[in-house]
């Protein structure tokens, strides 16, 4: 296999989507391997770069099933669970603090607030 051919950003030929670019349209890639790439300059620092794919071999996104869309309400249940009080936290626990923000900052002055 050679190399991918390069192109510059937003100078891709008609033909080429990112993943992005497909899923607006109802596609994905299907397995197929990166046919190209955009690499967009950077001062200071290497290119950005996006991968590209063919257009013409994407196949449909798959539908939605009953049970697809009952396990990723579950999964998204347990990502708002903090392991530390299991409570909903109400929004997905970041993964940098590992549990609810009150978890991980407790307040010092308890419950109660400033002591001042």
């Amino acid at each position: 296999m050679g190399a991918l051919p390069v192109f510059r950003w937003r100078l891709a030929p008609d033909g080429y989507a990112t993943r992005r670019q497909l899923r607006a349209q109802g596609l994905r890639p299907g397995g197929q391997p990166v046919a190209a790439q955009l690499e967009r300059p950077r001062r200071r620092r290497g290119p950005l770069v996006a991968y590209l794919y063919r257009v013409d071999l994407a196949k449909p996104v798959r539908p939605m099933t009953p049970a697809r869309r009952a396990a990723l309400a579950k999964a998204n249940t347990a990502r708002r669970l903090c392991p530390a009080c299991r409570r909903d936290a109400g929004y997905v626990i970041p993964t940098a603090l590992g549990t609810c923000v009150p978890c991980a900052y407790p307040d010092p002055h308890g419950p109660e607030g400033s002591t001042r």
